[in-house]
């Protein structure tokens, strides 16, 4: 699927025709370059290598500044590869956001969510706890609880909801309606909100 890579800048709201509050995510989604364009014959299948974000040639890789130069665009900090844009592209073709989204349209939107280190059960998986300090239960309200192994089977099913490390993983949101374009900022604002923390790339496809 064709898309491109982007910041998230934050959330604020909108208002639509009929003066409904919409909640909304601002986006900072381009220019992006085309980096490298991968073909069936050399690589094996057809993809588009973009990057975005400018980086400081200093503190990029030799290997990776002799590929950015082949390509006749600055070094970049952000490169992911796309398939299936309409048009056939070049290496250093700049592409902005008004080339790829309409509004009106729905997008996924990929990115890490937010981080949230080492959680129990009650804020991971949603437990109600162990009863409700009945019995005299003075330290058990957010337990797990038991978790069901017995003489048969005498161990624990893999994938037992128990606590740990909550966040960080790699979250898609799909069907998210394009509200507003705004070319001259290089802004995509869509309604809902998408992974991530303010300032992290997101991966915007249709």
């Amino acid at each position: 699927m064709p898309g491109l890579i982007g910041r998230k800048i934050g959330m604020t709201s909108i208002f639509d025709e009929n003066g409904k509050n919409i909640p909304v995510t601002v986006i900072e989604v381009g220019p992006n370059y085309v980096t490298q364009v991968r073909t069936k014959d050399k690589d094996g299948y057809d993809a588009v290598q973009l990057g975005f974000d400018d980086k400081k040639e200093k503190r990029t890789p030799k290997a990776l500044r002799g590929h950015f130069a082949k390509a006749g665009v600055t070094p970049k900090r952000k490169l992911v590869e796309f398939q299936g844009f309409e048009k056939e592209l070049q290496t250093g073709d700049k592409i902005r956001v008004e080339d790829v989204f309409v509004e009106g349209e729905f997008v996924d939107v990929t990115g890490i969510s937010k981080g949230k280190g080492f959680q129990g059960v009650v804020k991971r998986h949603g437990f109600g706890g162990v009863g409700q300090a009945t019995h005299g239960q003075h330290n058990r309200l957010r337990a797990p609880g038991s978790i069901g192994a017995s003489a048969d089977p005498s161990r624990v099913f893999k994938g037992m909801r128990m606590a740990g490390h909550m966040g960080n993983e790699r979250v898609t949101v799909q069907n998210l309606k394009v509200m507003k374009i705004i070319p001259e900022k290089n802004l995509l604002i869509v309604k809902g909100s998408v992974p991530g923390h303010k300032k992290s790339y997101v991966i915007i496809k249709k």
